[in-house]
């Protein structure tokens, strides 16, 4: 087919389209123009021109149509690299793994385990919450378990 035929059935086309839709087109056929306006010999895109594709081919339907200077399959890559960044910057915000128990918590249990040697870890937690202190009854556990093996290392 020739391009001005190609053209023309385009323009038909056109005609049935929703005005939202037009606009995503232009806005997509606009930035292409705009890159290899920008280059010499090969398109060189930005991140801030790969953002826009990715954002696009969520946003709208017809971006595969539109889209000359890259194949679609670059985008979705673009797209899923985008998604594996962000949740790895997530994910490096926080510290992993369990918060440390303060020093003066930790010699407290040691305290009341070997004063009430019968109590365990339920009945610490509880004396503990009635001062104040809330810990999860898993982690008093695992300090008891080290203090038990302290302890036996020792004799």
């Amino acid at each position: 087919m020739t391009p001005s035929l190609q053209a023309l059935v385009a323009f038909f086309l056109s005609l049935f389209r929703s005005r939202l839709a037009m606009q995503a087109e232009i806005l997509a056929l606009r930035h292409q123009l705009g890159v290899y306006q920008r280059t010499c010999v090969r398109p060189r895109l930005r991140p801030a021109d790969r953002m826009l594709w990715a954002w696009l081919s969520r946003a709208w339907s017809g971006w595969r149509e539109a889209l000359v200077i890259v194949k679609p399959e670059t985008v979705i890559a673009w797209r899923r690299k985008n998604f594996r960044q962000h949740w790895a910057r997530l994910s490096r915000l926080g510290k992993p793994g369990r918060p440390s128990i303060p020093r003066q918590v930790r010699d407290l249990i040691r305290r009341m385990s070997s004063a009430n040697p019968l109590w365990g870890a339920p009945r610490i937690v509880g004396e503990l919450a009635k001062i104040g202190i809330d810990l999860p009854r898993s982690t008093v556990t695992i300090d008891l378990r080290q203090i038990a093996r302290h302890r036996a290392g020792s004799r």
